[in-house]
């Protein structure tokens, strides 16, 4: 079977960059960050998750041209331009890493150049490229293939310092009008004067 090279995909002008050497390993890295409610009094505080973190991809790509004698850099300054700011769509272009199961729709994040052989005449001939891809989606994407519980199911939360219905209604709902739907499911009769930590119902919308 053949070696398959990973390639590097510019979405914006369609045009493929296959890396010369493939990468020894790649590191996949999700966060989900959560934040603490401030209820005073409180020991441990409750947790609250908000929204979540794009998943980044890094590795390290090896380009060597020391047998040809030529600049490595011909290969290396390809990967830098994919962080170069578009004129017409005013950002760096979108992309696409893929490489056997892997297919990563993201932009190139951080790129580090270490370039360790050069000829007689100081012309580099090897380098080391420390990538890190970020995840790419847009929001209509995001929200096609995410399932939210609010849309069949009830949910619940703890109220933060200083909220209001509104704000909840604003966050989980997009759209603030419709709190009095939270008010009625947890019989709350001022719904700008919500206790910080009160733990509420969120009803589906149908």
């Amino acid at each position: 079977m053949a070696l398959e090279k990973a390639v590097i995909s510019n979405l914006d002008t369609e045009k493929d960059f296959e890396v010369l050497f493939n990468p020894k390993e790649y590191v996949l890295e999700k966060k989900t960050p959560w934040t603490e409610v401030n209820i005073f009094g409180l020991d441990s505080p409750p947790v609250q998750f908000t929204m979540g973190n794009r998943e980044r991809l890094s590795m390290e790509l090896f380009f060597d041209t020391s047998e040809e004698k030529t600049d490595v850099r011909e290969y290396t300054e390809k990967i830098k331009e994919l962080m170069v700011v578009n004129a017409q769509e005013h950002r760096p272009p979108l992309l696409r890493f893929s490489w056997g199961a892997l297919s990563f729709d993201c932009v190139l994040e951080d790129l580090v150049q270490r370039f360790t052989l050069f000829s007689n005449d100081g012309t580099p001939l090897r380098a080391i490229l420390k990538v890190v891809f970020k995840e790419y989606a847009t929001a209509a994407t995001q929200l096609s293939n995410t399932r939210r519980e609010s849309a069949d199911h009830t949910k619940r939360l703890t109220v933060r310092e200083g909220e209001t219905l509104a704000a909840v209604s604003a966050r989980e709902y997009n759209d603030p009008s419709k709190w009095r739907v939270i008010a009625d499911a947890n019989d709350i009769d001022d719904p700008e004067n919500i206790a910080a930590g009160t733990i509420i119902a969120l009803p589906p919308l149908y």
